[in-house]
């Protein structure tokens, strides 16, 4: 294949690809497909979840072998992402296309990871031509949480609150079951399954008990767990209700919030969901580590002081966190609104 103005083509299918892989796991969902010279796809894949292949190894996979390796001869392999340099749980993909016999590859963005990285180099260094920057703000709008994760070696956070249109996250005498109808609910639970971890206060637990599970409409387990991270320094009973999640617990011990992420991150937890009530959702953001925010709003007015956030440290209207909307949709009666600070570029 020659004819460069298809790539964009082939790059949106890998893009197309790399969405039926999975978020969670703390791999980048990407894409591959492999295509001839004469500009059609012969094989396809995509990455499946941490520890099986990644989406060139899987493309190559579909094709017949030679000498006991994929025989992509003459073929153009476009990938949403660099192939990666490193052996992690599977082997190097600049190898295996290397080996595969591939003529040219295609990508869209650099690798960030520093073990990960330089498969560019390395393709080319084995007489392959590379072509990089096709599609790349598409793909980076789709890897913007995994790539921000990893340049700043720390999750993805997404801050969650439902409250009345008056801000107000419970009653005064501290009821706030339910707040927000039934469609909103399902979807938090939605937005906890897209979650490698769940956070929570010892606040939150010993005076709700919440299971943290992520459940389907008839109550049943969805297929993935996010694993609950109680932040803070009591104990959490032997009875508490968390303590039978299927993804296990994780108890801090601490408060420090910088501790309790860099200790997420080293276990390769990417995406976090903050759901621990006002005090560690106004902590989360106070200190700067609120990358999202998904909003759930019922029309209910309150009063009162139970706010949905509390004291940020913001003393005057100009210092105010400004966000910018990516998303408003009705549920129900309720309104969803996912937000980001408007000083991120993305």
């Amino acid at each position: 294949m020659s004819d460069t103005s298809e790539y964009d083509r082939f790059m949106r299918r890998a893009l197309e690809l790399a969405a039926e892989g999975p978020i969670t796991g703390g791999n980048p969902q990407v894409g591959c497909v492999l295509v001839d010279a004469s500009g059609e796809i012969v094989a396809e894949g995509w990455h499946h979840g941490a520890g099986t292949p990644h989406a060139e190894v899987d493309a190559l996979s579909k094709l017949p072998t030679v000498d006991g390796h994929p025989d992509a001869a003459g073929l153009t392999a476009i990938v949403t992402l660099e192939p990666c340099n490193h052996t992690g749980r599977t082997g190097p993909c600049s190898v295996a296309l290397l080996n595969a016999g591939v003529a040219r590859v295609v990508y869209s963005l650099s690798d960030p990871g520093q073990r990960s990285s330089g498969g560019a180099a390395h393709l080319r260094e084995g007489g392959v031509e590379v072509i990089e920057g096709v599609l790349a703000d598409e793909v980076e709008a789709m890897l913007h949480p995994w790539l921000t994760a990893v340049a700043r070696n720390r999750p993805w956070v997404t801050v969650k609150w439902a409250s009345t249109l008056d801000g107000r996250a419970a009653a005064s005498d501290g009821s706030s079951q339910w707040i927000t109808g039934t469609a909103s609910r399902q979807r938090v639970h939605e937005e906890r399954e897209a979650s490698d971890a769940i956070l929570v206060g010892t606040g939150t637990v010993l005076a709700d008990d919440p299971s943290l599970t992520a459940r389907g409409d008839a109550g049943e387990l969805m297929a993935h767990q996010p694993v609950p991270v109680v932040v803070g320094e009591r104990a959490i009973p032997d009875e508490a209700e968390v303590r039978r999640h299927p993804a296990g617990l994780i108890e801090t011990g601490t408060r420090d919030l910088a501790a309790v992420l860099d200790d997420l991150d080293a276990r390769g937890l990417r995406r976090v969901y903050v759901e621990g009530g006002p005090t560690l959702a106004s902590a989360i953001i106070a200190a700067g580590f609120a990358d999202e925010f998904s909003i759930y709003l019922a029309p209910a007015l309150l009063g009162g002081d139970r706010l949905a956030i509390g004291e940020l440290g913001i003393p005057t209207i100009g210092q105010a966190l400004r966000l910018r909307l990516t998303a408003v949709e009705q549920l129900g009666d309720d309104l969803h609104l996912r937000a980001r600070p408007a000083s991120e570029e993305n």
